[in-house]
């Protein structure tokens, strides 16, 4: 193996060339992995993310500051009694050296996948979110330049807004939720020069995710034994699972992998119920039976995908299964609850999806599955909210196209293609 990395499919084995490429050619279902040439973590030089390019999929970096960071907690550890509570913050908090400016942890899956469009590929990038993602692909482009279409549900529009201005983003509200703003991101990608950012499918977004392990566990100079973090597609399970594993190969961390404790916001639950029943599959009509409202009930509404990679090869199901792991409902209240504990504790508020997986640790606490003395890493997603908005000026971004419900991509086609080629003509002068 000459090359950095190179991507295989779990299906057929067939060893990929990438050219941004999220699936088999052979057409298998898995998720396709990347491979690195380097088996022994080297910290680069870098700030932020990039001081692990070596486990990402690209050959450059962006001059980011965003990472994510790790520290041993004092006050929540103690109010739970735990030993070796290690707290992954994924947001903005300067005093902890935590500089992700959305506040979300998907800048992490942004940053990578950017760079790997522009060295692997040959377009404009389509995000579909529930707003999270939507925000950190749009917080990248201000800093890159590199153009993007957005696709969000017409409520999550507030949320998107970046620290820098820019001129690249093309925003597109949906009516509906975030699976109808997937529905009509995937007819945007059927114009010349769209390319899907690929979701759970994309190595870069994954690999990006896992940085949140990587740097636990160099940190704690060890594995953990659990590892929490709420989902909403599971894709960021998938990456802690992938990156502990490539965590033992190195072999200066432990040999066993962490237990996922992966939790979801009830009433919407789909993959809680599948594990919980011992299922490979999601049946809609058992787990979801009326998503929508279960969908309009939850707390933290980015944990909502109705379509997420449990079943597929290396997906969520997978993950579970190889590290013995547990999926958890939470409910409003305690996610309520927990949150008010953890910004009375470590001082810093927080996103709602952070708050579910807080209550999830909490759970573990009090029902003695996760042990006083256990090393335990907490993926906090998102927070800093209050933070940022002392420290920087926000841009809102404003939607360029608003599609009412039943609108196809008919309604804006004209518009949106003459956007998209006038921002490939810049790419390619």
């Amino acid at each position: 193996m000459t090359e950095k990395y190179v991507l295989k499919c779990p299906d057929c084995g067939r060893i990929i060339p990438d050219r941004y490429t999220n699936n088999c050619p052979a057409g298998c279902t898995g998720l396709i992995r990347a491979y690195y040439q380097k088996r022994h973590l080297q910290i680069q030089s870098y700030l932020g993310i990039f001081r692990y390019s070596e486990w990402l999929p690209v050959e450059s970096h962006l001059p980011s500051d965003a990472g994510p960071v790790t520290y041993k907690s004092e006050a929540l550890a103690r109010e739970l009694g735990l030993s070796n509570l290690y707290i992954g913050f994924s947001g903005y908090w300067p005093e902890r050296g935590a500089h992700i400016e959305s506040c979300s942890f998907k800048e992490l899956e942004a940053l990578p996948t950017t760079v790997r469009m522009r060295e692997k590929g040959h377009g404009i990038l389509q995000i579909s979110s529930a707003g999270n993602t939507g925000r950190a692909f749009c917080q990248v482009s201000a800093l890159s330049g590199a153009p993007v279409v957005v696709v969000v549900p017409e409520s999550s529009a507030e949320r998107l807004w970046t620290t820098a201005p820019t001129e690249h983003v093309c925003l597109i509200t949906v009516e509906g939720d975030y699976t109808d703003s997937i529905n009509f991101g995937n007819a945007v990608c059927h114009l010349p020069g769209v390319v899907a950012e690929g979701g759970a499918r994309n190595v870069a977004r994954r690999d990006g995710m896992g940085t949140v392990m990587l740097d636990g566990a160099v940190t704690a100079g060890r594995l953990p034994d659990v590892y929490f973090q709420a989902v909403g597609s599971g894709t960021g399970g998938i990456a802690a699972w992938e990156a502990a594993m490539r965590l033992i190969g190195d072999g200066r961390f432990g040999t066993t992998l962490p237990r996922l404790q992966l939790s979801q916001n009830e009433p919407f639950v789909p993959m809680t119920h599948a594990w919980q029943d011992g299922r490979r599959d999601i049946i809609p009509e058992r787990d979801m039976p009326d998503a929508r409202h279960a969908v309009s009930q939850v707390y933290a509404d980015v944990l909502t995908n109705r379509e997420p990679p449990y079943s597929v090869k290396g997906g969520v199901y997978d993950a579970l299964f190889a590290t013995n792991g547990t999926m958890d409902a939470i409910t409003n209240a305690a996610a309520r609850e927990a949150e008010k504990i953890f910004v009375d504790t470590e001082e810093i508020d927080l996103d709602p999806a952070a708050s579910v997986c807080v209550a999830s640790l909490i759970r573990a606490v009090e029902a003695g599955t996760v042990g006083k003395d256990d090393c335990v890493l907490l993926n906090i997603t998102g927070g800093g909210y209050r933070r940022v908005r002392e420290d920087k000026q926000q841009f809102p971004v404003e939607p360029l196209f608003r599609v009412k419900t039943g609108e196809t991509m008919d309604a804006i086609r004209g518009d949106l293609e003459a956007w998209v080629n006038t921002h490939l003509r810049r790419i390619h002068a």
